[in-house]
């Protein structure tokens, strides 16, 4: 039995569909799982225990990954993505079963790719909720052997770790594709200062390569020095091989937040203009701060929720939550 999933979205899509995956394994576990990835999050395939192989879409791919679909001979397809591209690929499969979200009906032409469809509401749930009732829908009875929502993420044992420092760190992770989510960077400096002198933790600075990100990370004061440094990872393997040795991830509203949560790090998640609802980490060492309750921690997860501007996060907040975890045993 051979099974193409689709996730031609970007890193959190990926990795949060990693329990689907999971429970996909788990339901036919005599089939060959392959997965479909853009280019920009393939790095993370060999972190991805629950496949078999990849094919890799982009703009400099050619025509090979379709061919690759083409001539897969598959049996399922699950396309978590509901893009142009991804139905095109559903439909390059010929796989008798064609899953994908009721939500692509509305795309008459899309439409007529498939051949299942799931009434999961992204609104409603939590993101792997949504990509767990994917596959459901095509099990037996609808139920899954393995439901569990927690995405999950294994590095190759040879990865090497891109920092030059060796003693214990924090990893704090500014920066991300909206500015609208970033927190003030002289709130970033105070906490990397507390890290390091009140735990005598080193901090190590993880930057993407947008330009707009590099500017705001070099405005934070405190990123260099013989106990601090700033990362530029060559790729999403790299990144997660730094999450992976980290003591404690700090983070805004991007892919590092789901990076730490399928490594199971603690992990400190600041949200401004985003409900968190839908993204947010789910193990037992997430720290959520909301500027909708920007004093405490957010337990209360709703999916309507108002929102508001990151610097109601105070860095008292970050702080005392910073203390919480890292006092608890690793």
């Amino acid at each position: 039995m051979r099974i193409l999933a689709l996730q031609l979205k970007r890193i959190g899509d990926l990795v949060l569909t990693t329990p689907a995956l999971r429970a996909l394994r788990a339901t036919w576990p005599e089939a060959h799982v392959t997965l479909g990835v853009m280019d920009g999050t393939a790095p993370l395939l060999p972190a991805i225990a629950s496949v078999h192989s990849g094919i890799v879409f982009g703009p400099r791919r050619g025509w090979t990954p379709w061919q690759q679909v083409l001539t897969g001979g598959w049996d399922m397809c699950f396309d978590f993505t509901g893009n142009d591209r991804s139905a095109f690929a559903t439909a390059l499969s010929h796989a008798k079963s064609r899953v994908a979200f009721e939500w692509v009906r509305k795309k008459p032409l899309r439409a007529r790719v498939y051949n299942v469809w799931s009434p999961s509401k992204v609104r409603e749930v939590h993101t792997a909720q949504h990509y767990l009732d994917l596959v459901a829908t095509a099990a037996s009875n609808g139920s899954l052997a393995d439901p569990d929502l927690l995405p999950e993420l294994s590095l190759p044992a040879d990865i090497p770790q891109p920092t030059t420092i060796k003693e214990p760190y924090v990893l704090l992770h500014p920066g991300t594709a909206r500015a609208d989510k970033y927190w003030l960077p002289e709130r970033w400096g105070t906490v990397a200062v507390h890290l390091r002198e009140k735990h005598g933790l080193a901090t190590v600075f993880t930057c993407g390569p947008d330009e707009y990100e590099r500017a705001h990370v070099a405005a934070i004061p405190n990123t260099t020095s013989d106990r601090s440094e700033i990362q530029y990872p060559k790729d999403l393997l790299s990144l997660t091989a730094l999450v992976a040795g980290a003591r404690l991830v700090v983070s805004c509203d991007t892919g590092v937040v789901h990076l730490a949560s399928a490594l199971r790090i603690p992990q400190i998640i600041l949200y401004g203009p985003i409900n968190p609802f839908h993204w947010r980490p789910m193990h037992d060492r997430a720290v959520v701060l909301s500027a909708a309750q920007p004093d405490a921690p957010l337990t209360d997860f709703q999916p309507r929720m108002k929102e508001g501007p990151m610097e109601l996060i105070s860095t008292d907040a970050v702080i005392r939550a910073t203390d919480s975890l890292l006092a608890l045993p690793r």
